[in-house]
């Protein structure tokens, strides 16, 4: 029997497994499960010291992500009422599903040898296709190494399960395309790029994301070309952000504002002229941007390197716009020195408070988090350090506050790495009186306070990109 006529026995899409139950997979089981065409989804989660707690706080219908993310824990209270979605760690529970799809992280360990670090991804697909059934689909939506799905993916699957993919059962790439604070919505209304190793394969893939998509539309290719164009999208993604933060460091060394060169770029408008231009800040996080350049990269390396067309000697732009961004925590570590220096505190013995500890705006998300290799910086010269963050409730081995004056109270510096809404209507008058000093320091890397109030009030300000006032005169 083909695959065709195995799935066109099995009928619609209709029970649904989704392998792991983060900032993907979560809002990805509850849409399915919202779906009146499906009849339940479970979701798929290890029982684990770090992890296991999300499998009962699911099951009451409660998210297991702090940030704010408009409708999710309203929907997975209507889908456990509605009895079409539980979670556990049970896998065999695989077995009597139509189609399985996994959403499970894929780091790199070391960025140098562009090896990634697949050990989680491989348990996963190990244990789907130890329970893989005749005319199953089987959808890898974790960003990986171009080439994953049709060499390593498809040779787990078969060698656990004894069947042949494209055969006997569907295999493809259906990349997430989602933030923190928006991932009920994208999921809904971005496109969504579907590469199967086959025209079968594409063809179920479609028809299983086509019952979570309202605007969005189905983009069906291969499923190696799927896995180019998620690398490529925040690979491109990262390159602009490094654009940006290099002309931010361009203007605070020739003594201008970025954001207003950034508004005049901006502004030019017309048939034919686009100006994708960003915002820069104090570096960049998250578990795609952080990484998916190396997959790519490393995607070239692995199934193109003797046909690659390139300038002899040079260095992959891609992975010159990783190394600025991740330059920036050291940046912001550089205006905190010279900042601390004008008012005569040596950093050693500084008290340092950190606002953000998530790198995104109003999220919980402290996944490669920036701030991480700044307080390092600042403990090794042996500052002392406390950080807030009105979202992130624990981190390993960082004591994280979610009283603000408490953070505040004693500080020489004061330093902005996080978007929140939060700091966006921060006292300037309350917080010189907890600092409690005559001039302390106030670093803003996201533009979220007034330069000038802060300055008149006695801090002194240092900003990504305000070469403008970067070098002010102390007020009083």
């Amino acid at each position: 029997m083909t695959l065709r006529a195995l799935i066109q026995k099995r009928g619609p899409v209709k029970k649904i497994g989704v392998v792991g139950m983060g900032y993907v997979g979560i809002p990805a089981a509850a849409l399915f499960a919202d779906s009146a065409a499906v009849d339940f989804v479970i979701g798929f989660q290890r029982n684990s010291p770090s992890s296991g707690y999300k499998i009962e706080m699911l099951n009451r219908g409660e998210s297991p992500l702090k940030g704010e993310e408009p409708g999710l824990e309203e929907l997975l209270k209507k889908i456990i009422a509605a009895k079409k979605f539980s979670c556990t760690s049970d896998f065999t529970k695989i077995a009597g599903l139509d189609a399985v799809t996994l959403s499970i992280q894929t780091p790199f360990l070391n960025k140098e040898d562009l090896l990634p670090d697949f050990s989680a991804l491989t348990d996963g697909i190990g244990m789907v296709g130890h329970y893989l059934s005749p005319g199953m689909l089987v959808v890898l939506e974790s960003t990986i190494t171009p080439g994953t799905t049709v060499t390593l993916a498809k040779e787990i699957l078969e060698r656990q399960s004894g069947l042949k993919a494209g055969i006997d059962f569907a295999l493809a790439h259906a990349p997430e395309r989602v933030m923190a604070g928006r991932l009920l919505r994208n999921i809904r209304e971005h496109d969504r790029v579907v590469g199967g190793i086959d025209e079968v394969s594409t063809q179920r893939a479609a028809e299983l994301y086509t019952l979570v998509l309202t605007r969005g539309r189905i983009i069906p290719m291969s499923a190696t070309a799927a896995e180019v164009t998620k690398t490529t999208e925040n690979t491109f993604r990262d390159l602009q952000i490094a654009a940006i933060n290099e002309l931010a460091l361009y203007c605070e060394a020739m003594g201008i504002n970025v954001y207003d060169v950034r508004r005049g770029v901006d502004s030019l408008k017309g048939e034919g002229i686009t100006r994708a231009v960003l915002w820069p800040g104090a570096g960049v996080g998250g578990h795609c941007l952080t990484k998916d350049t190396y997959h790519l990269e490393r995607g070239v390396q692995v199934l193109g390197k003797d046909l690659l067309d390139y300038p002899a000697g040079e260095p992959s732009l891609y992975i010159l716009a990783r190394r600025i961004n991740d330059f920036m925590p050291t940046h912001m570590f550089r205006l905190t020195t010279d900042a601390l220096k004008r008012v005569g505190c040596p950093l050693k013995g500084a008290k340092v408070a950190i606002l953000g500890w998530a790198f995104l705006a109003n999220s919980d998300d402290t996944r490669n988090t920036p701030s991480e290799p700044f307080r390092d910086c600042l403990i090794q010269a042996g500052s002392s350090v406390t950080v807030h963050d009105p979202y992130v409730m624990k981190y390993p081995d960082v004591p994280i506050l979610q009283d603000l004056d408490d953070t505040i109270r004693g500080a020489d510096a004061i330093v902005i790495f996080a978007g929140h809404n939060q700091y966006k209507n921060l006292d300037p008058d309350h917080m010189l009186k907890l600092a409690g000093k005559g001039h302390p320091v106030i670093i803003d890397g996201r533009n979220m306070i007034d330069p000038d109030v802060y300055i008149r009030h006695g801090f002194v300000y240092k900003g990504i990109g305000r070469g403008d006032k970067n070098m002010h005169k102390i007020s009083g």
